[in-house]
Order: structure tokens, then C-alpha cells, then sequence
């Protein structure tokens, strides 16, 4: 590299069926590091969970962009039609839970990826999964099902609904719930599936 022109290279040593060993970690902070935020949060959401540590950021990362989702719900619900707020939420819904199903690896590829790689069994891997949302097709039947047993939020929803018929204040009321309900979701999915990525990462490396 340096006879090619390049000054003080840096140079690492990495396994592709051993992602844990080696200079891996130090090839991704360097990269981390050094790329554009952008860039940086594409290569964190692509990174396989080497280590706990990713795991951990990407849980942050995802978790950071909660309020963003929270808020697009309120919107949602400032539009005086009963039930349509539900019906937004629940859509955009599923595309989030579903992006955070592939970001930790949770999806039935990334699982037999894994197993293939490890010489883990695909179905032990799936033992120690906890969430209902992982390693299936997320859909809005099985989401719904989900939140159901959500007992305080499935509450929530039906407080929004019945505040939109409160002359005056009925629609503002229903934001809020929207935001607060939206926010609760999202926190409780996102921690078990991040709980499940880490059981996962255990027994794959033993």
C-alpha cells in the first residue's frame, strides 16, 4: 500500500465467519469514526451483531427516532375521522417493528444466515427468541395481536377514540394519546427485541 502512494495505511485483520475475533471491532469504530452521519448510521443498521456493544447502539440509534414516529401519530390523529387514526398507526406501524425486526437480525434469513455461519442450529437460535414479532412475517393481524396484550396501551386506543366525540378539545386530547400510545409501543417492542438479539448473539458464539 505505501509503494502505491498510500501514507501510514491502516491495515485490518478480519474474518468473515468469525466477526468477533480479530480487528473487526476496530475496523468498525474507525469507520464509525470517520464517515458522515449518514453513512455512519447505514453502516450501523447493516453491521451483524459482532458484539453487545452494536446491539446497544443500535437500540439507540432506533430508539432516537421514536419521537419522530410518536409525533407522525398526533398528526394522525388531528384528522377528525374516527378510526382512521388507528388505521395510519397501525400501518406505519408495521414498517417500523418490521425495520427493527431486520436491523437486530431477528428475520428468519438473517436467523439461517447465522446458523449457517455459526453451525448453530436454526431452531436453537429461535429457542431463546421472546418476541412474537421475531422470526415470522410481521403483519398487521399478528401486531395487533401484539398490542392487545399491550393491557394499558390497548387502553389508550380506546381512550383516543372516545375523546374525539369531547366538543373542542376532543381533537387535541386524541393527539396526545396518539403521541403517548405510539411512544409506549415502540419502547416495548424495541427493548424485547433488542433482549432477544442479545440472547440470540449468546448462543450463537456459545
Amino acid at each position: 500500500l505505501q509503494t502505491q502512494g498510500i501514507e501510514s495505511p491502516q491495515v485490518f485483520l478480519v474474518s468473515s465467519f468469525e466477526l468477533h475475533l480479530y480487528h473487526f471491532s476496530l475496523l468498525h469504530e474507525t469507520l464509525e469514526r470517520e464517515l458522515p452521519a449518514h453513512k455512519r448510521d447505514a453502516l450501523l443498521r447493516a453491521m451483524p451483531n459482532f458484539n453487545p456493544e452494536i446491539i446497544r447502539k443500535k437500540k439507540q440509534a432506533l430508539k432516537s427516532r421514536i419521537k419522530y414516529w410518536a409525533t407522525l401519530s398526533a398528526a394522525g390523529a388531528a384528522v377528525p375521522v374516527p378510526g382512521l387514526s388507528i388505521d395510519v398507526d397501525i400501518a406505519v406501524l408495521v414498517d417500523v417493528v418490521t425495520d427493527y425486526v431486520h436491523a437486530f437480525g431477528l428475520d428468519i434469513w438473517s436467523l439461517k444466515r447465522l446458523s449457517a455461519r455459526t453451525g448453530v442450529p436454526y431452531a436453537d437460535l429461535c429457542a431463546f427468541i421472546i418476541s412474537p414479532l421475531a422470526a415470522v412475517e410481521i403483519s398487521i393481524h399478528l401486531l395487533i395481536k401484539v398490542i392487545v396484550r399491550l393491557g394499558s396501551v390497548a387502553a389508550l386506543i380506546a381512550a383516543e377514540e372516545v375523546s374525539r366525540f369531547i366538543p373542542i378539545i376532543g381533537i387535541p386530547i386524541a393527539m396526545g394519546l396518539s403521541f403517548t400510545t405510539t411512544y409506549r409501543i415502540l419502547n416495548l417492542i424495541l427493548d424485547k427485541l433488542a433482549d432477544d438479539a442479545q440472547r440470540v448473539f449468546e448462543r450463537a458464539l456459545g
